[in-house]
């Protein structure tokens, strides 16, 4: 079973600026052709981490050499503490070194960790190079390989640095989950579970349904939800890139959950903070009355269906989680703009851009309340 979205762009940048997301078993095998097919670049440049190269990365290089016979693959130590500037200079300088220039393209071959740093190196180097996302974890597959956000971690939080920067074309093969730790694959449903969430509760209601073959990779019931995932991000993207309004919704649960993520210095996997986040932020959505009573119950008891953690946990300083959320990036005038719902299925459209503004006190009493 195999399926195929397209991103169509509403308004911004002039051209054609459209890509497909190929999705399939055996979807690295088919990209030297898909490649040639969209008269790819003369060179490629694959970056990668130290988990994924020796999994898929040597035999990527030795098949798209078959088109591109100078193509070089770079190396990164794997882990989100590496997704920073210092790896971003490595990386970029590798690449000088090795002599790419703007006849060559990156190829972002691993995980969100990969596609967001890759991406930032393929949209500063040479003012912007043509990127191609490879996603081999079910978190990029679904959500950072498609929209366009590239960028790194500094110490004040996740992701400060970085810009809009579109791939030319997405390739995930789901058969490289199998290589993929069961937790990063129950991480990975928090992000699908979280598009359900905020515009079609009927897909969340099957996805919970479907947990037992989602959390086993069953191939039919991984290409669908990977699909139906990837065509709901496809459709906010396309309609707002910049993040003005409607893509605003993207970040229910984001807001405390990268703060919790910081906090555990990034032992969290990122979908178990954002499930975290996620209960927290729907629970705030109905104290302020924008978000109808009941809906956090059934935000966590689809989390809980997947063994997803729905409560800070024990030893976190509740303060020291909101002082997290004041450097996120939403932060607007002094309060930090949360992404809510109205019931599940429905976001919230707080004053007409998808942002409520919410006070601190109410932030830090709700953190409390939902502490392990």
């Amino acid at each position: 079973m195999k399926a195929e979205v397209h991103v169509e762009f509403s308004e911004g940048q002039p051209g054609d600026r459209s890509y497909s997301i190929r999705i399939a078993p055996g979807g690295l095998a088919l990209l030297p052709a898909l490649l040639s097919e969209s008269k790819g670049a003369h060179r490629y440049a694959i970056i990668t981490d130290s988990n994924v190269a020796p999994l898929y990365g040597e035999a990527l290089l030795h098949s798209i050499r078959s088109i591109a016979p100078s193509s070089d693959l770079f190396v990164f130590p794997a882990g989100e503490a590496h997704k920073n500037r210092a790896s971003w200079v490595q990386l970029s300088d590798e690449m000088l070194a090795a002599g790419h220039g703007r006849d060559s393209a990156v190829i972002a071959l691993g995980g969100g960790v990969a596609g967001d740093l890759a991406g930032f190196v393929a949209a500063a180097y040479l003012r912007g190079l043509p990127l191609i996302q490879v996603p081999t974890s079910l978190l990029a597959m679904i959500d950072s390989s498609v929209g366009g956000k590239t960028g790194v971690d500094t110490p004040a939080g996740k992701n400060l640095i970085g810009a809009f920067h579109q791939p030319q074309l997405v390739v995930a093969d789901v058969a490289t989950l199998k290589t993929l730790p069961f937790e990063h694959v129950r991480a990975g449903l928090a992000e699908a579970l979280k598009h359900g969430m905020i515009t079609d509760a009927a897909y969340l209601r099957e996805g919970v349904a479907n947990a037992n073959a989602l959390l086993v990779l069953e191939p039919e019931a991984m290409v669908r939800l990977i699909e139906r995932s990837v065509a709901i991000k496809a459709a906010v993207v396309g309609a707002d890139e910049r993040e003005s309004g409607l893509r605003k919704t993207l970040n229910f649960g984001h807001t405390i959950g990268h703060a919790v993520e910081a906090l555990s210095q990034f032992e969290l996997l990122h979908g178990e903070a954002i499930s975290i986040g996620m209960v927290v932020e729907a629970r705030l959505g109905e104290k302020l009355g924008e978000t109808l009573p009941g809906t956090m119950e059934e935000v966590r008891a689809a989390l809980e269906r997947f063994g997803l953690p729905t409560a800070v946990p024990r030893g976190f300083d509740p303060l020291a989680v909101l002082e997290l959320t004041r450097v996120d990036k939403k932060a607007r005038a002094g309060l930090v703009e949360y992404s809510l719902l109205k019931e599940i299925g429905v976001s919230s459209r707080g004053r007409g851009s998808y942002g409520v503004p919410v006070r601190d006190d109410l932030v830090l009493e709700t953190i409390r309340e939902l502490s392990a």
